[in-house]
């Protein structure tokens, strides 16, 4: 599924987003839109230049991140579990059906994960770089999971959206649930924030 084009011109300042962003973990029940959804996809990991350089650093280019999506409530987006594509700004469908009930089980009963209307989980192939830099490439991969991390939250907050960064999780029911390889780092439920 091809996204929306990212904007690349917002109406709020990277310092006011940083000024303002918070952990947010409470959500309103309303559906994302897919506009949003492919803004958020894009700061996470989404294609900046013509020759394949991304929105976060990477050592030696070895991007060992992979983004999943477990949709529950977005327009124009079926419930599922979806795989980004970075370099051609899109969604690869895993599976069908709301995972988020499962994906909260996995992290100890979170609440907050089933009830955000997306989950954005970042997750790490480390041979990626370590086979370029031995053991140290593990170092190198968890510091981008930090600027990814970050990239998120700093768009959702300049969507006028709220996430939280949870680790706190089982990897192996958190891949089961998702049905992935990867080892996951970070889980970030977003949603509209709950007054």
């Amino acid at each position: 599924m091809k996204l929306p084009e990212p904007i690349f011109t917002g109406k709020v300042s990277v310092e006011q987003a940083i000024l303002n962003r918070r952990s947010v973990r409470f959500y309103e029940d309303q559906a994302l839109t897919i506009e949003q959804v492919s803004q958020l996809l894009w700061a996470a990991q989404g294609k900046t230049a013509d020759w394949g350089g991304r929105t976060v650093p990477s050592a030696g280019a070895t991007y060992p991140l992979e983004i999943y999506l477990v949709v529950g409530n977005v327009q124009g987006i079926d419930a599922g579990v979806y795989h980004y594509l970075g370099q051609t700004h899109e969604l690869v469908k895993l599976s069908v059906g709301d995972k988020r009930k499962e994906l909260a089980n996995a992290a100890w009963g979170q609440k907050y994960i089933e009830l955000a209307p997306v989950n954005i989980v970042i997750a790490i192939k480390y041979e990626r770089t370590t086979g370029r830099y031995g053991n140290r490439g593990m170092r190198y991969a968890d510091n981008e999971v930090g600027h990814c991390g970050q990239n998120i939250h700093l768009q959702a907050e300049a969507l006028g959206l709220g996430t939280v960064v949870i680790g706190a999780f089982q990897d192996s029911l958190v891949m089961s649930a998702l049905g992935i390889k990867e080892e996951p780092a970070y889980i970030m439920p977003v949603g509209k924030k709950k007054d």
